[in-house]
């Protein structure tokens, strides 16, 4: 067996991390984690760690979940990939029913690919070609939120609005309008003004993640649906980040009962186990595309490992586990639980500057620091010397566990995050103020 040393040696050598700078990177040590039961993971060393951010916010049922465990192992037995141009299997069929049945009403088609980025692709371009198959091709902009995160891909990068991910690719970027986050007149104003030119408006329903888990007020996006019948532009909500379960709720959109003309879910639809991603549309929305061969009004979009079997097996395991389970039931009282600590062990913190939570999302902003101190970056490495996984956006700590974790899991996470964050700033502060 390959040492961790070794390992580490041949990581720093061959590869490339996502967000991530290598040169930081390879000044330190790294974590490579080998094994995961329940919300746990283990390093090649054998040190445990909380899974404080659910592998990336996709994890919802624990990792090695026997159930997951079973379906993937009998869908390989059968096959493991197949193409789905041209062809269907049992378990895409049978996702796409269940996920209509669950979504909110009005969205009647599946079309499945590979990760958010690419389903938030799918979703711009069917409204792109909507509208010119309704004899208006005019209408071929986008409205987004500022600071926006839906991919990143070149058109979900186009909707973004991070400049610290974004602004370098600007040349290669379409323009877009931004509204202001949370402000429904800003959202009126934009239409208003560009309402024949604008073919969808784009947003993360209730909770803006990669923006360091900002929150929108109550009736926000209620006002925006309502906004968008209006000016007759159609409404992309990205559930990448908040579909199944993580804002308490199977879609974040139904807390203000709002049915979009398409939504993007990916993340957590196969409880975190294996990449897979659909674009929900409505009917109005789907029968635009409809016609003759020659019409060329196909959607002409696809990906290899377009609605992967194995994937299909993991998600329809997992929205099993949703039922017997009753994993939305038990949620309210952890997410009660949740801000409970949060408000006891962070917020108190005088580096703290704001605790911002929805469901089982929270984000830890830190007062200002230099850019240089690493701040976020700090916190982490002393979550793990305490035995826990934490990721930052630059310096908001983001805490996102899996829906399985306990209560005294939650607890003990909570308390690690409370005491990084004193340990990391306690230095720092002095630099920062000098």
């Amino acid at each position: 067996m390959t040492t961790t040393r070794a390992l580490a040696a041949i990581d720093k050598r061959a590869l490339w991390h996502p967000f991530t700078q290598q040169q930081g990177w390879c000044e330190e040590e790294p974590l490579i984690i080998d094994r995961a039961p329940g919300c746990t993971l283990y390093d090649t060393d054998g040190n445990a760690y909380l899974d404080g951010v659910s592998s990336l916010w996709c994890n919802v049922h624990g990792h090695t979940h026997p159930q997951i465990d079973r379906a993937v192992r009998a869908q390989l037995e059968r096959v493991a990939h197949t193409t789905m141009l041209g062809l269907s299997h049992p378990g895409a069929i049978e996702l796409a029913e269940r996920l209509v049945r669950l979504a909110p009403p009005g969205l009647e088609r599946v079309f499945y690919s590979d990760n958010g980025s690419t389903a938030t692709e799918v979703a711009l371009k069917m409204a792109f070609q909507y509208w010119r198959h309704r004899g208006m091709p005019q209408r071929n902009g986008f409205i987004c939120l500022r600071d926006a995160y839906h991919g990143d891909t070149i058109g979900s990068v186009s909707v973004g609005g991070i400049d610290l991910f974004h602004a370098c690719f600007g040349p290669l970027l379409f323009d877009t309008w931004q509204a202001e986050p949370g402000d429904a007149g800003d959202m009126a104003a934009l239409l208003q003004q560009h309402s024949d030119q604008v073919a969808a408006v784009i947003v993360e329903p209730l909770v803006q993640g990669a923006a360091g888990i900002l929150t929108h007020p109550d009736g926000y996006l209620a006002d925006v649906r309502a906004l968008c019948d209006e000016h007759d532009v159609l409404l992309i909500v990205d559930e990448v980040a908040t579909g199944f379960g993580r804002t308490g709720t199977m879609f974040a959109c139904e807390q203000e009962n709002v049915a979009p003309d398409l939504m993007c879910v990916a993340k957590g639809l196969t409880g975190g186990y294996m990449p897979l991603a659909a674009t929900l549309a409505s009917e109005r929305v789907y029968e635009a595309f409809l016609g003759e061969h020659e019409d060329l009004k196909t959607f002409f979009h696809g990906h290899t490992y377009t609605a992967n079997p194995l994937a299909c097996a993991a998600a329809l395991a997992t929205l099993d586990i949703f039922e017997s389970e009753r994993t939305l039931e038990t949620l309210a009282s952890k997410i009660d639980r949740f801000g409970e600590l949060l408000d006891e062990f962070v917020a108190p913190l005088r580096c703290v500057g704001e605790v911002r939570r929805r469901g089982l999302m929270a984000g830890i902003a830190l007062e200002r620091f230099p850019l240089a101190a690493r701040m976020g970056h700090q916190v982490t490495q002393a979550a793990r010397r305490r035995g826990a996984i934490v990721r930052p956006l630059g310096d908001v700590v983001v805490l996102m566990p899996p829906l399985a974790m306990s209560e005294e899991e939650l607890c003990h996470l909570v308390q690690i995050t409370a005491a990084s964050v004193a340990e990391a700033t306690a230095r720092p502060v002095l630099l920062a103020a000098a």
